[in-house]
This record gives structure tokens, sequence and C-alpha cells, in this order.
């Protein structure tokens, strides 16, 4: 039984820069988490990187050692890089996932189509900011500056600043006093993107 403690303790120090690596992608992106089973998958690759990079910076501070005194590659020393070298990789990831730098390139060079965005719903939003209106249930709208959306249509909520009920003529009603107000995107049966602030 003490084997299979040692395995399994073993095992879970090999994984955890993985984990701490999707702990920091999770927390700074609007990315569902998966099942248990993927975020297995997704932590035995995360930590393949982050052994693949704490080996080369080991090589580099071995050789760097041969000219500048930092100390000795210890048990310590690779800990604290795994997990140095783990945060920076989840902080950089989740750059690329929440800014379409690295998927504009790919899809320039044709390897991809995909945006980096969790769904065409969220992208809408997040590719450039603009007033709405929102088409809420029994026929009313209200127009405003979307400052937060929900990542998909069917939970969450709206937060509007700037808003104003449309009549059907178009003529608004502001929301004076108002700083933003909350609109569950349950209610939400259309959502119109204006193409500049005086449409």
């Amino acid at each position: 039984m003490g084997e299979i403690s040692k395995d399994v303790l073993s095992l879970l120090t090999q994984l955890m820069p993985g984990f701490l690596t999707a702990w920091v992608v999770y927390g700074l992106t609007t990315y569902t988490k998966p099942g248990q089973f993927e975020r297995v998958v997704q932590a035995l690759i995360y930590s393949f990187i982050v052994n693949a990079l704490v080996a080369a910076l080991e090589q580099g501070f071995l050789f760097a050692g041969k000219f500048l005194r930092f100390g000795t590659w210890d048990h310590s020393a690779e800990l604290v890089a795994s997990a140095s070298v783990a945060i920076a990789l989840g902080v950089l990831l989740s750059f690329f996932m929440t800014n379409d730098a690295f998927f504009s390139l790919a899809r320039r060079l044709r390897l991809t189509t995909r945006t980096p965005y969790p769904t065409e719903w969220y992208g809408a939003f997040a590719t450039k900011p603009r007033y709405v209106v929102l088409h809420i249930e029994g026929s009313r709208r209200i127009s405003g500056y979307p400052i937060e959306w929900p990542t998909e249509p069917t939970s969450g909520h709206f937060r509007l600043t700037d808003a104003a009920w449309l009549n059907d003529d178009n003529k608004e009603t502001p929301l004076e006093g108002d700083d933003s107000i909350l609109i569950p995107s349950k209610q939400v049966e259309i959502v119109e993107f204006l193409k500049n602030a005086e449409d």
C-alpha cells in the first residue's frame, strides 16, 4: 500500500506544474473548464512543456555557471523553476487565448480558420467593441455599450452602460441616474451590433 501511495504522490508531483498552468489559464480566460479526464490530459501536456523548458533552463544555468556563480541546481531550485515556468506559461497562453495575435497570423498562413474565443457569440462582442441593441422578450429594445457580456447566449447577463430604451420610432428614453443596467441573457432574443456610436 505504501508503494502505491508513493507512486500516486510522485505522479501528482510530476503533474503539478501542468495543473498550475491550467489553473492560471482558466483563471485569466473565459473558457469553461473541461471535464476531469480532459483536465488531466491538459495537465500532462502542460507538464511536458514545463519540464522541457525547465530542462533547457537548467542547461542554460549550468552553462552560465561556468562564468557566473548562481548557486547549486538542486531539487529546490528545480521546484522554484518549475513553478515559475508554469505560471509564466499560463500567463502567456492566457494572453494568446484572449486576443487574436496568434490566430490572426495562423489564419493568414492558412493554418486554421479558427479564432481564440471560446464561442462565436463571445468573439462577436470581443473583436470590436461597439454599441448594441438588445431585443428583449415582449418586443422591448434597449441600446447601450456592453461593459460585460455572457460567454454563451443561454446563461449570464449583459451589463450595459449609457443605456436607453428604444421605442418603435427609434426614439431613445435614456436611463438617467443609472451607471449601468444588467439584462439576463435568457431574455435577449436578438443582438444588433451598431456600426458606430452615431447609429
